[in-house]
């Protein structure tokens, strides 16, 4: 029987039962079994109230209710039960985040018609003829098909990514240019072969390889930290333990931490195994959606690449996960449930006798104390592969050069990036700013314009002429007069974004094909996938962008990584200030010099004797390590510490004071354990979409029972009217 399978259990026609749904009402209710019975773990429809939800069969019922009233479920799903596994790591991972257990089941089901019954469907994949007329409209349903690289779409799903009508796809079935087919709704995905495409891997990627494969062939849980360099081939060794996975006949979990990332993976994939793998992320269709889960469950899926959410989908026998870019930001859920998938990762492992294989040239500091304490394996790649060398590391010391104040890029940087366009190569000018300008100022009054809605600045978007508020997702277009004091012409754009930088370059070279790689700037993972192959084959000379290329995109030709600000991520009180400037730095630095060519990162800094500057030069980085850590340690900081955020909201500034202040004096739960609290204090974004914001910080030594006590704690205080409060455990950031 596969790990995890669920137990054998079987409820009888009648017999109590009871039933989670993904409703919010935080309990298990009472059923009585459908006629055929039900087995633990069914996915059942019920009725509550005169609705019928989807439920899960969580175990026997309590039987603490009027037994005359309980009805029935209605009927049992045509799905794979839901293994003891996953219900335990549900249960598991809402304990740790303090989440309640129907919203951690709505995790768990997030696919479209999973009551439905199995049926056809006409699906339209790209056909063998040409057009007679080529119209817009035709070669955006043609390209849509060619980008999905053989997937299928509904008549609805192909139209919309098209941004065409039902009319125009059928015209192109009736020249033969689209098929139309009927094809069942959820098939098996092509089987994955482990022996396919296997390179030859260099002395140090055999070493690694051959460690994860050993460990995939224990059977049982362990978490191996893969740190290797920038171009080391990281992504082929783990790509090893994956075959051996599949060897074993269990399922592969690749997390990744950007859509953008996911276009150019898929295609080494399917290089590796020859079949392209399951995707689940927010640019897969509804109707892949519901295939992907139900095939995980029944497993005619191997393996999935996906974003965090990947985490909770029903596998039948999860043998390996892997974490890409494990230390990237984007794998803590802000909103919501509020948890770390790279920790999560780690938990659902243990529970599935699965490995865990953590992969980063910059580990996060969790990782890397881990590590250091022996809880995980560490596995190094030291050197690029390949030709391809690290590059030169050198700061560009502003204070020593004559930049003018509404200039970015020094004499010394536009000096080596002419070099490079002589030598018909790529300079990459990084800025962690996205739009034009993060502040707009009236030089009349000095009113900087605000959201309406939120305590933050609205940013200047030129390409798409509005201000927009980062935050919320509030537009404006970009005013004549000054919204306060009326004065017309004298708004100002002040500090750098992407798009002031690619003006200024624009202005620097005249001649240079110019591209700006910003997240805000593209409507689709599909444009965004095209502009970067296109920039990958030699379509730029000069790149501008902003974190988005930090992430593992591959450029050839480019030479020259050029950091704008590299003080802006130094400023602030954040914990891990120093920790991602160095992750980042060193990151968007590794984009240079790739293959046969060396290459050169140069960082503008007026700090260029700051420790963070002076270890990302010296590329000692377990010096680094060290010290952020000795910092932590002494501070009693997180990974040697423990944190959780509280923030209270709501319209009223002054009731979510009053909250805060009766939490901070009634504390007695949590001192108990040895934690403090600190607050309540307005959140640095104090307000957002029109709510007030306050924030209480808690710290706790290592290895305490936080979180009970945190129930306990906030368990004392009634939320009324339209007062909210969210814990964070272990918070990735403090707005």
């Amino acid at each position: 029987m596969p790990q995890g399978s669920p137990e054998q259990t079987f409820f009888d026609h009648g017999a109590l039962v009871g039933v989670l749904t993904a409703q919010p009402l935080d309990r298990v209710l009472d059923y009585r079994a459908p006629e055929g019975g039900c087995f633990l773990g069914a996915f059942v429809e019920v009725p509550l109230g005169p609705r019928k939800v989807l439920g899960v069969v969580w175990g026997p019922g309590q039987g603490d209710y009027d037994l005359a009233k309980i009805r029935h479920v209605i009927r049992v799903l045509d799905a794979a039960p839901m293994r003891d596994e996953l219900r335990g790591f549900l249960e598991r991972a809402g304990d740790y985040t303090l989440t309640p257990l129907s919203a951690m089941l709505r995790l768990a089901t997030r696919a479209p018609g999973l009551g439905d019954p199995p049926s056809m469907r006409k699906v339209y994949r790209l056909g063998n003829a040409e057009p007679d007329r080529m119209t817009d409209a035709r070669r955006r349903v043609l390209e849509v098909l060619r980008d999905l690289g053989g997937l299928s779409l509904t008549l609805k799903e192909l139209a919309e990514a098209a941004g065409v009508t039902s009319s125009v796809v059928k015209g192109l079935v009736k020249q033969s240019a689209v098929q139309e087919e009927d094809s069942p709704r959820d098939t098996a995905f092509a089987r994955l072969d482990p022996e396919y495409g296997g390179k030859a891997l260099t002395p140090d990627q055999a070493e690694g390889a051959a460690a994860l494969r050993a460990a995939q062939q224990t059977g049982r849980y362990g978490t191996t930290l893969l740190k290797g360099v920038t171009g080391s081939g990281k992504t082929e060794v783990y790509l090893e333990a994956v075959a051996e996975c599949l060897r074993q006949n269990r399922q592969a979990l690749v997390l990744l931490p950007e859509i953008a990332l996911t276009a150019e993976f898929l295609t080494r994939v399917e290089a590796r195994f020859g079949a392209r793998p399951a995707e689940w992320h927010s640019g897969v269709t509804m109707t892949e959606r519901r295939r992907v889960w139900r095939m995980v469950g029944e497993g005619g899926a191997q393996l999935v690449v996906g974003a965090r959410s990947s985490l909770f989908l029903p596998f039948r026998d999860l043998g390996l996960i892997v974490v890409d870019e494990e230390h990237d930001t984007s794998y803590k859920q802000e909103d919501g449930v509020l948890y770390n998938a790279r920790d999560m990762a780690v938990l659902r492992a243990s529970l599935c006798d699965a490995q865990v294989v953590l992969a980063s040239a910059t580990p996060s500091l969790e990782s890397w104390a881990n590590a250091e304490a022996g809880k995980y394996r560490r596995l190094e790649l030291t050197s690029r592969f390949g030709a391809a060398v690290m590059p030169e590391m050198r700061t560009v010391d502003m204070r020593a050069e004559d930049l003018p104040g509404n200039r970015w890029v020094s004499p010394t940087l536009k000096t080596a990036v002419a070099r490079r366009l002589e030598a018909g190569e790529q300079a990459l000018l990084f800025i962690n700013r996205r739009g034009y300008a993060p502040v707009t100022i009236c030089r009349a009054c000095g009113n900087q314009i605000g959201c309406p809605h939120c305590d933050a600045r609205m940013v200047e978007h030129r390409f798409l002429k509005r201000l927009m508020c980062h935050q919320c997702g509030e537009t404006t277009p970009i005013p004549s007069t000054c919204p306060s004091c009326e004065a017309e012409d004298r708004l100002a754009a002040v500090g750098p974004g992407v798009e002031r930088l690619a003006e200024e370059v624009v202005g620097l070279f005249p001649e240079a094909r110019v591209a700006v790689l910003s997240s805000d700037l593209f409507g689709s993972a599909r444009a965004l996938k095209a502009e970067i192959e296109a920039i990958a084959e030699g379509a730029a000379d000069i790149i501008i962008g902003t974190q988005l290329v930090a992430k593992g995109h591959n450029f050839p030709l480019l030479t020259l990584v050029g950091v704008i600000d590299a003080d802006l991520g130094l400023q602030g009180s954040d914990l891990r200030a120093a920790e991602r400037t160095f992750q980042l730095m060193r990151q968007v630095a590794g984009r240079a010099g790739r293959a046969d060519k060396p290459g050169t990162a140069m960082m503008q800094t007026f700090q260029p004797e700051h420790p963070v500057i002076r270890a990302i030069l010296s590329g000692d980085e377990e010096a680094f390590w060290r010290a952020e850590a000795e910092e932590r340690r002494v501070a009693g900081m997180p990974p040697y510490g423990r944190l959780a955020g509280v923030i209270l909201s709501a319209p009223e500034v002054q009731a979510v004071f009053d909250l805060g202040n009766a939490m901070a004096r009634q504390d007695a739960p949590l001192r108990r354990v040895g934690a403090q609290v600190f607050g309540p204090a307005p959140a640095p974004i104090a307000r957002v979409r029109g709510r007030h914001r306050v924030r209480l910080l808690v710290k706790a030594p290592k290895g305490v029972a936080l979180q009970t006590a945190l129930s306990e704690w906030a368990g004392q205080f009634r939320l009324k009217g339209d007062l909210r409060m969210s814990i964070d455990i272990d918070p990735q950031s403090f707005y």
